[in-house]
Order: structure tokens, then C-alpha cells, then sequence
């Protein structure tokens, strides 16, 4: 077993990317400008994030036994993302999202899970060392919740760190949110978990603050172009964002996450993990599609050295 090594365990989809003026109304049909077919699933996403930006990763998850299988192997192994523990479902699809990003950067997504829903808490046991042996085990929403469970409470019972992605967005009970040591949730997931509006800089650190309080250990609640609160037991803190031309936001804050777990297993702290987090999802933002726009660890020091960030 490597040393230092990164679990992913989460979805894999293959993405249905159209891009068109705006977000169509209810019942209506636009045209759109721009089709592409690309890998993604937020755990996917988070594997190759890492791996570009210079971890260790293997990828925990499960594809079809169909061609978008075989292209997400083949994708990972080019990537540098073990694949050992990617099993390939009999009979049932490769998931898909279907994904459509407006001239504004925005996106609206449908997800249909395929074979994510057969990764089950047996994948997990069977896994066993690698989980316990991990530095850090990423895990989002897109695979089953019993799944999510097992997965946490294994990383926990073997003292490994925990960052959890909680999307799609869905209420989390505060027994599990407590054995969390990372939550990193958008203003939509923030909402859903705290069952509190979101409208300012205020709200986040008050919902922040209420997570804080049902035992997460550190909550970095992305707020999009306005930057991540920045939130410990021992304060909060707001990280403004750094300004860039928007293209996609689709894979921003996988990148995000991908970027904090690396920063984190190189031993940087949590708040210089925040900093090169912050300029991995900018630049996932500037080019089109999910891991087509993830940033390499060059891009990323490149960046980091224009604008001025100093990592401790």
C-alpha cells in the first residue's frame, strides 16, 4: 500500500454537456449552440482533481458494463487514478448527467445514477484496508446514503479525515454530520442541511455556525464568486474568491475539493488548503465542461505565484 494515498468514493457519470443562451421555461424548447460528451460524476471528478493537482488517488466506485465504462477506465488510468477498486456492474448502465450551461457560466443538472446505486456497503467492506490506510477519504451524495454511512464511520473508527461534498443536496442527520471532519457544501447545500435561507455573508456564518454546533469539526461553505466562509471551533473567516472570467461552473467545486484533499496530505493547514482550494476552483471555472476543466498542479503553482498567494 502507497503511503499517503487519497480514497474517492463516490459516483462516476458520463456528461451530456449542451450549452444555449439561457435556461430554458418550463415546456419550452431553445437551441442550443454547443454539444460535448464528457467524463464526470462528482466523484470521478474529485478523483481527477486530485490526481492533477498531484495526489495519490484511488477511485472507490462502480461503472457499466457498457462502452461509458470502458471510456471512464481508460480516462482514469490516463489521468493517473488507480482504478483497481472501480468495479464493473452486469447489466445495468454507466450513470449519466445531463447537463446544460448557459452564456452566463450557469448550469442546470439532471443525473441519472446507473450503476452508482449498485455501490454498496460490501464494496466498502471489502475496501477495508485501503480505506483505513488513507490519508484523507473524500465522499459526495451521489451514491446510496447507507453506502455514505459506512464509508464515514469506518474512516472514523480508523482515524482518518473525512472531507464530505454534500451533493445533490439533501438533509443529513446530525449524527452523521458529527463524525464529519470537512463539510464543504455550496449556498443550495448549506440551505437544505441548515433549513435556512441563504441571501448574505451573514446568513453563511450564521448556518456555518449552526453546523459548527451539531458537531462538524470544520465547515467551508462555497459561496460561489463571493469566495468560502471559512469556518473552525476556533473562528470563521471569509475568503473572498478570485475574480475570473466564467465559462462553466459545473466541476468547480469537485476541483475544489480535489485541490483542498492534496493541499491537505502535503501537510499544508486547513486554511492554506482553503487558499490553493480557492484558485483550483477559479480555474476550473474558465474553461468549458467537468474534468476537461480540471487545472494540472503547473497551472495551479502558476496561478497561485500571479496572484500573490503565499501557502504555509
Amino acid at each position: 500500500m502507497e503511503d499517503g494515498h487519497i480514497v474517492v468514493v463516490g459516483s462516476i457519470n458520463t456528461d451530456l454537456v449542451g450549452r444555449t443562451q439561457r435556461m430554458p421555461r418550463g415546456g419550452e424548447t431553445l437551441l442550443g449552440s454547443d454539444f460535448r460528451m464528457v467524463p464526470g460524476g462528482k466523484g470521478a471528478n474529485q478523483a481527477v482533481a486530485v490526481a492533477r493537482a498531484g495526489g495519490n488517488v484511488k477511485m472507490l466506485g462502480r461503472v457499466g458494463d457498457d462502452l461509458f465504462g470502458k471510456q471512464h477506465l481508460a480516462n482514469f488510468r490516463d489521468n493517473g487514478v488507480d482504478t483497481q477498486l472501480v468495479h464493473i456492474t452486469p447489466g445495468v448502465p454507466t450513470g449519466v448527467a445531463i447537463i446544460i450551461v448557459d452564456d452566463n457560466g450557469e448550469n442546470s443538472i439532471v443525473v441519472i445514477p446507473g450503476a452508482n446505486n449498485s455501490l454498496m456497503p460490501a464494496d466498502i467492506e471489502a475496501a477495508r484496508d485501503v480505506v483505513e490506510k488513507a490519508r484523507i477519504v473524500m465522499l459526495q451524495l451521489e451514491i446510496p446514503m447507507e453506502t455514505v454511512a459506512t464509508v464515514i464511520s469506518m474512516a472514523k473508527k480508523a482515524g482518518v479525515p473525512v472531507i464530505l461534498d454534500p451533493g445533490p443536496a439533501r438533509p443529513l442527520a446530525k449524527e452523521l454530520l458529527a463524525q464529519v471532519d470537512i463539510i464543504t457544501p455550496n449556498e443550495h447545500e448549506a440551505q437544505v442541511l441548515a433549513g435556512e435561507e441563504l441571501h448574505s455573508l451573514d446568513d453563511g456564518y450564521r448556518i456555518a455556525g449552526k453546523l459548527l454546533g451539531w458537531g462538524v469539526k470544520n465547515v467551508l461553505l462555497k459561496l460561489g464568486g463571493n469566495g468560502v466562509i471559512f469556518a473552525t471551533p476556533e473562528g470563521m473567516e471569509h475568503i473572498p474568491a478570485h475574480k475570473v472570467k466564467a465559462e462553466d461552473t459545473t466541476a468547480a467545486g469537485d476541483a475544489f475539493a480535489g485541490g483542498l484533499a492534496v493541499a491537505l496530505a502535503e501537510g499544508f493547514s486547513l486554511r492554506s488548503a482553503v487558499l490553493f482550494a480557492n484558485a483550483v476552483g477559479a480555474l476550473a471555472v474558465t474553461k468549458l465542461g467537468a474534468q476537461s476543466a480540471i487545472p494540472t498542479r503547473e497551472e495551479i503553482e502558476a496561478f497561485l505565484v500571479e496572484r500573490g498567494v503565499v501557502l504555509e
